[in-house]
């Protein structure tokens, strides 16, 4: 059945086929953003463009005040980005403070706002072992609260929560999108950095589904 629903759309590879998977099913959608300070805007930009050939409405949301609050994350401080599969411990610290639980909170009251009945956001089983907002009982949780926050209830999907990026891949393949029009480093230069965990999760990504990666690297 058709609904109103809101995608939290970063305008990287998971959030991008979240956000087609929910046109392919015929719900009408919104997408929001948000720069809450990561150290760079190239998927913010990227959100804007595939918005617009889909012609479908966007908000990119400035909460970067939120940084006053927020420190010791290497994608929103002055710390290096470290290098490797986000299986090693040292990929924690990517983690933004409690960063969904924001981001959901102010989509779903944007989705209450809207008359949507439903945020989708693109957790997956690969951010589990680092980022507790990705797990299913954070996002189960959530979709408890959100029921219950509000006189509408709005309902949290995550349609990738028990699947890898390997599997979301093979879904956008399926539904022959470009991943070309995907921004996943960690690092806002010209070309992807190839060692970031994002880049390295990526790129194994589409080695297991025996295809190319079409963004440029540097490695």
């Amino acid at each position: 059945m058709s609904q109103k629903v809101v995608v939290i759309y970063s305008g990287g590879m998971d959030s991008f086929t979240v956000l087609n998977r929910a046109l392919e099913q015929g719900h009408e959608v919104s997408a929001l953003s948000f720069n809450y300070g990561q150290r760079h805007v190239r998927e913010l930009d990227v959100a804007a463009k595939v918005c617009e050939a889909l012609n479908i409405p966007h908000k990119i949301v400035d909460i970067t005040a939120i940084n006053t609050l927020l420190a010791g994350s290497s994608l929103t401080d002055d710390i290096e980005i470290p290098e490797g599969h986000y299986e090693e411990s040292s990929m924690k610290s990517t983690v933004v403070p409690n960063r969904n639980m924001i981001l959901l909170s102010l989509a779903i009251g944007y989705a209450v706002s809207e008359g949507a009945s439903a945020v989708y956001y693109g957790a997956h089983s690969g951010d589990h072992a680092i980022y507790p907002d990705c797990r299913p009982e954070f996002v189960r949780q959530m979709n408890v609260v959100s029921q219950l926050a509000n006189y509408e209830p709005v309902e949290v999907v995550a349609p990738y929560l028990d699947v890898d990026k390997n599997a979301i891949l093979a879904d956008g393949l399926r539904m022959d999108l470009n991943y070309a029009d995907t921004w996943t480093c960690y690092n806002g230069r010209d070309k992807a950095c190839g060692k970031c965990g994002a880049c390295v999760e990526r790129l194994e990504a589409f080695a297991a589904n025996g295809v190319t990666d079409p963004l440029p690297y540097e490695a």
